[in-house]
């Protein structure tokens, strides 16, 4: 067995590094950009008076700096080669995400807008994989550049977690559907052409099959934003929409008339485990700066360092930090060697606890650090603020430990949904 990160990766990370210094942080550093970093950024990137919308410029900013990713031939690092990218990995795609994220709090990655200069575009991949053949010509360039985004509705107000009891309902009216319901937590809803609506087509509440994805213009009459959901981390574009008979045509359906959920589940493992490096990556970074801080500073005339009550609770973090690492890498590659769907439990494991651990790991950075540590002038207040997020988001850390139960006592089966291919 060997551990090494792969040569090729490892040059690749040098290669993301020296991109970074050449071309994002000069973008970061101009213009007074840092204010979407520091202290500010809150107050920065947030319309306070347009219902907490993500500011123009701040969103113009991310859009330049995938722009220079996408030219310099990392954006699209996780996308077949046929459509400009390097064919990455899943094992490729841990190490990377943990690498920007290790990194520390800016242009490159930031995880409260899922920005990365290398992109974790699962729209694009369920695109490619299910998207009919005129979806593809509408959607597949845009989706990859990041110029085009479709949402993702499918929680819904009365059931959040259970999908399969969704009141959202659709209707068929001649050569198309008559769609009605209500979805929350619409990220990007608030510029996105298009929200990936689910609804019940066939079979009664509970039931996995008979719920379909339309893929539903958001300029559609009766398409509505209710209003955007003000969060824990500011600014915000989790929308609340409703749907009072909008028609859509049957070409609007993605991955086939009650597939909906089986075809969503396809990329999920990949979502996850990325997530997990991302939150590893964050918790390492807080740990970090908690150890260098605790170096310096030296109050009663020696360094926090010497201290036990300081190095202890790190220590645990850093052990915490290294088993998570290894389980994380093991997973991906497993995913790489057998399959998405082999190693669901450990998906599941990687992800609820890299979530719990960066929480933890951004507290006590803000501990060590004092008052420091708790203004916002240092930046693991944002970090706990996006992260604990995570902790309920992609199926909260619950259902993340109800499905590894599923597998260890025997109700779940590691193998794809009905009707998906690996």
């Amino acid at each position: 067995m060997n551990f090494d990160i792969p040569a090729e990766l490892a040059a690749y990370l040098d290669e993301l590094d020296a991109f970074i210094e050449a071309e994002i942080k000069p973008l970061e550093a101009q213009d007074d950009n840092m204010r979407f970093f520091d202290h500010r950024r809150e107050h920065a990137r947030t319309d306070w008076d347009n219902d907490g919308r993500p500011r123009h410029d701040w969103e113009a900013l991310l859009a330049e700096a995938r722009r220079r990713a996408d030219a310099a031939g990392h954006f699209r690092y996780a996308f077949p080669k046929e459509f400009g990218g390097r064919d990455g990995t899943n094992l490729g795609m841990a190490i990377i995400r943990e690498h920007l994220a290790t990194r520390g709090l800016g242009l490159h990655c930031d995880l409260q807008n899922e920005h990365a200069i290398v992109a974790n575009n699962i729209g694009l991949l369920l695109m490619l994989n299910y998207g009919s053949e005129e979806q593809k010509a509408e959607w597949v360039e845009p989706l990859a550049t990041g110029d085009g985004f479709i949402a993702f509705g499918i929680t819904e107000p009365n059931h959040g977690s259970d999908a399969t009891h969704m009141e959202t309902t659709a209707v068929r009216d001649g050569d198309g559907w008559r769609i009605n319901g209500e979805k929350t937590w619409n990220t990007g809803i608030h510029t996105a052409p298009a929200d990936l609506i689910f609804a019940r087509t066939d079979g009664k509440a509970g039931d996995g099959n008979g719920i379909t994805a339309f893929i539903v213009p958001t300029n559609a009459e009766g398409f509505k934003l209710e209003e955007l959901l003000w969060t824990f981390n500011m600014p915000t574009d989790h929308g609340h929409i409703s749907l009072n008979n909008v028609y859509v045509p049957d070409s609007a359906i993605f991955g086939g008339e009650g597939r909906g959920l089986q075809v969503v589940q396809h990329f999920f493992n990949e979502n996850r485990i990325r997530q997990a490096a991302s939150s590893l990556g964050a918790a390492q970074f807080c740990i970090n700066e908690a150890v260098s801080y605790a170096q310096e500073r030296k109050p009663f005339g020696k360094a926090l360092a010497t201290n036990q009550g300081i190095q202890f609770p790190l220590v645990e973090l850093q052990t915490q930090c290294e088993l998570v690492r290894a389980l994380v890498q093991k997973t991906a590659w497993q995913m790489d060697t057998y399959g998405a769907f082999s190693v669901s439990d450990k998906v599941s494991m990687c992800n609820y606890w890299s979530n719990r651990l960066c929480c933890e790991a951004a507290d006590r950075a803000m501990q060590v650090h004092g008052g420091l540590g708790y203004s916002r002038h240092k930046p693991f207040e944002h970090i706990y603020r996006h992260h604990r997020r995570y902790r309920i988001t992609e199926g909260a850390e619950e259902i993340q430990m109800r499905r590894i139960a599923g597998y260890m006592f025997g109700f779940m089966s590691q193998r794809a949904p009905k009707g998906v291919t690996e």
